[in-house]
This record gives structure tokens, C-alpha cells and sequence, in this order.
């Protein structure tokens, strides 16, 4: 699927991406989203001691996380009132961050009827590659039972 293949949902927006973070690891992490453009959805996560790893460098963990909240966000979006959960994610970790801004962008691979493929580009604050990530997601007709 090229980037422009789709339209996100009306009424969606930043600020009900970011309120539906309240309370929740992306919150704790800093994620925020802050771009809705032509078919990708961007957020931004510092790198600081909620991020680092003991070596003073951003926590690989913390990417994915961060790889994982943009896609599922953005397959969320556009699962038509279905449910998106995570099968599988991936992340190469291509260079090391020790402090400002991360900035991460998902674009659709693939968006079907039961499963969706996004990846995830994250970049530092002078647009250097920092882990290229892939997710692959269930759609599911109803959102999992919580226990």
C-alpha cells in the first residue's frame, strides 16, 4: 500500500491519540504523537533516564515500545471499530542515542481484513536512523476481554 492509498478516519486527531495515552506506558515513556500526515503517523519520545538503559543510551525496549505504540495507534485507526493487537514486532537498533528526541514514523506495508503490516523509522534529532522496526497485527471484530 502506497503511503497516500488511504484516508485516516475522520475526527481523528492528535489530541485523541494523546488522550488516550493517559495513565498508560506511553505516558510513563513521554510518547507523544504529533504529526497525522499523507499516510503516516509520527510521535516523539525523549531520551532520558525514563528511556536509558544502565549505559547512559537510549533502551532498545524503549524503541520498540515506541515502534509498537505508533503502529498499533495507526492500525488502530484504521481497523473500522475492530480491535488491532500485536503478533509480532521487530526492531534493528542502528545507532545510539544518549539524550534529546527520538522521533518515530509508521507507514502501512499491508492493511487487510485480519492483518495489518506496518513499519516504524525512528530518527534522532539530526534525521539519523536509529531502528527501523516492523509490526505485524491481528485485526480482531471486538477488543480482548481485560481480566
Amino acid at each position: 500500500m502506497a503511503a497516500g492509498d488511504f484516508a485516516w478516519p475522520q475526527g481523528t486527531s492528535l489530541a485523541v491519540l494523546n488522550a488516550r495515552s493517559a495513565g498508560t506506558l506511553m505516558e510513563a515513556l513521554g510518547i507523544v504523537f504529533t504529526e497525522l500526515g499523507d499516510g503516516y503517523l509520527r510521535a516523539t519520545m525523549p531520551v532520558d533516564a525514563r528511556t536509558h538503559q544502565p549505559y547512559g543510551l537510549l533502551h532498545g525496549g524503549a524503541s520498540v515500545a515506541l515502534a509498537e505504540t505508533l503502529g498499533s495507534s495507526a492500525g488502530a485507526l484504521l481497523a473500522g471499530g475492530s480491535a488491532v493487537v500485536g503478533l509480532e514486532i521487530n526492531a534493528n537498533h542502528l545507532r545510539a542515542v544518549r539524550e534529546g528526541t527520538v522521533t518515530g514514523t509508521t507507514r502501512p506495508v499491508h492493511i487487510g481484513r485480519s492483518t495489518q503490516v506496518w513499519e516504524i523509522h525512528i530518527e534522532d534529532e539530526d534525521g539519523r536512523p536509529v531502528c527501523i522496526s516492523r509490526i505485524t497485527l491481528a485485526v480482531l471484530p471486538q477488543p480482548p476481554a481485560s481480566a
